[in-house]
């Protein structure tokens, strides 16, 4: 499914309009009938007293319309009120309309003048509609509005959000000053970057997507670059293979003091399916790993008076990558200058597909050249943190303009990124990026990105293509994720309990692709 800005969806609407000839008061009601059919039956025994909050765009129109719905169901108990936000001498077009339409009718409608009387008002009702403010929100909401917000927030109601949550910026899903929680959201022609990315998206609850008579031309453009990750099933399982046939991948990674990130990479591949997997390490950090790790094949490295990878191993580490499908460098490397000079002429040499993670990255950010003019694929996994390195920019500019920024690196560096964040981006050189939404705040722990390496190499292993491998091991690591959580709780999941439930993650993928992949994950759904 393709994920819209908030300007092309405007374009969206105007060729509707001028090509399609689908006028400015049908586009609002189908909005509004789609609005209300998803209100209607997700707020079923919560109660009847319906209570429509309206601002003076677009979205308070959509809001009318709903009203009218709810209104006309009068003989099965329902009992509507709009309450405005602002003076209806505002309102234009469509939305005006409806206006007229909702004072004929007679439907109640109330001006908010005083949040302490809406406030008590409220109570009387069992659901709240919020039609205040659409995607075009282009400042922080204060006043009278936060004010509003802030009431509906606090009332305790069943809230129904019409397009995005009042207050969420519709491009990059950022608070502005309030917004209000919603427990069902409807969006129009396609999802906003607003409804998908984080906080946007949990402010939403449940998400709805309702076409309003788009032809799918207009939403599913081919000049739309942004979807919604959609992982690749898995290739059948050689019953005949051996532990070649399932990849057999060389991880470049460790260093003194730092034993989990190889340990973790390394031993996540052949948990998530992986065939082969060779670590090669320091020396000094050999035992450690070996001690724990047994399946992993220990590859003991020269190291620097610190403890980390000497440049002395560049030729052996050439040599050894031709012998492998694929190439992880960085978990746990350290800042070591030598180790850093080597990460980078190793990277610009190898003639392997590579995946850089960690510090890996942190070196190869002094010296982009080292990747730009690669033949072979390459992977960054960057949290962002590491993406501001990547870019020079601050972490509040990647977070702020993930999407953006993200894709343009991507082209830039001709490389495949995975920007790590609640719903990480995998972004291609080609501009398409795609939004992952398995996963939650449990996956925020120690070495839970080197768990993520290990599955995107074994999706590989098992057959995958690199940039499918990329996008299926992002879905798969968030899934295990939701599987440990599920289990144990999101508090106190570790990098070994997402670790210890790749298998049956695995296994529950192959067997049931349909069903966890359907509506999205059961998060989105198209009505």
């Amino acid at each position: 499914m393709k994920v819209s800005t908030v300007e092309r969806m405007r374009e969206m609407d105007r060729r509707a309009m001028d090509i399609y000839g689908l006028k400015d008061e049908l586009l609002m009601e189908n909005a509004g009938n789609a609005s209300f059919f998803a209100f209607f039956n997700e707020s079923k025994g919560k109660g009847k007293n319906i209570a429509v909050v309206v601002g003076s765009g677009n979205n308070g129109g959509d809001g009318l319309v709903v009203a009218r719905k709810f209104f006309s169901l009068g003989t099965m108990g329902y009992n509507v009120k709009i309450f405005l936000c602002s003076d209806p001498a505002k309102f234009r077009n469509s939305t005006l309309m409806n206006y007229e339409i909702v004072k004929k009718i007679g439907i109640p409608i109330e001006q908010i003048d005083n949040t302490e009387d809406f406030s008590k008002a409220l109570k009387k009702y069992d659901v709240i509609v919020d039609a205040i403010f659409g995607t075009g929100l282009g400042r922080d909401v204060m006043g009278h509005y936060r004010e509003i917000v802030d009431v509906i927030n606090r009332s305790g109601k069943f809230v129904c959000s019409i397009d995005i949550p009042s207050g969420i910026n519709g491009n990059t899903g950022q608070v502005m000053g309030t917004a209000v929680k919603a427990n069902c959201t409807v969006t129009f022609g396609a999802p906003k970057l607003g409804n998908m990315l984080y906080p946007g998206y949990n402010h939403c609850g449940k998400l709805f997507v309702t076409r309003i008579s788009f032809p799918p031309e207009i939403y599913d453009a081919d000049d739309i670059h942004t979807m919604i990750n959609m992982p690749k099933e898995l290739p059948l399982r050689d019953e005949s293979g051996h532990k070649g046939s399932f990849g057999d991948v060389l991880f470049i990674a460790g260093a003194k003091n730092y034993y989990g990130a190889p340990y973790f990479s390394a031993i996540s591949f052949l948990k998530a399916g992986g065939g082969y997997s060779r670590l090669a390490t320091p020396i000094s950090v050999a035992p450690f790993i070996a001690s724990k790790g047994n399946e992993i094949v220990i590859i003991p490295l020269k190291e620097t008076g610190e403890g980390t990878i000497s440049a002395e191993n560049a030729d052996m580490l050439l040599k050894l990558s031709g012998e492998v499908d694929f190439v992880i460098i960085g978990p746990g490397l350290s800042l070591n200058s030598e180790t850093g000079k080597l990460v980078r002429e190793f990277v610009s040499k190898v003639e392997k597909p590579v995946l850089i993670d960690g510090d890996g990255l942190t070196h190869v950010a002094s010296g982009l050249e080292s990747i730009k003019n690669r033949k072979y694929s390459t992977v960054l996994t960057p949290h962002p943190g590491e993406m501001a390195r990547l870019t020079g920019l601050s972490i509040k500019d990647v977070i702020n303009n993930r999407v953006e920024i993200v894709r343009k690196t991507a082209m830039d560096l001709n490389a495949i990124i995975v920007l790590k964040t609640a719903h990480s981006l995998v972004a291609y050189p080609d501009g398409n990026i795609f939004i992952n939404i398995t996963g939650n705040s449990a996956l925020a722990t120690a070495g839970s990105g080197d768990v993520l390496t290990g599955v995107i190499a074994a999706m590989k292993g098992l057959g995958l293509n690199t940039e499918n491998a990329v996008s299926t091991g992002v879905f798969m690591h968030g899934l295990a994720g939701e599987f440990a959580s599920a289990k144990l709780g999101r508090d106190g999941v570790t990098a070994q309990d997402i670790l210890n439930h790749l298998p049956i993650t695995v296994k529950e993928y192959r067997e049931n692709y349909n069903n966890i992949t359907r509506d999205y994950h059961g998060k989105l759904f198209i009505i």
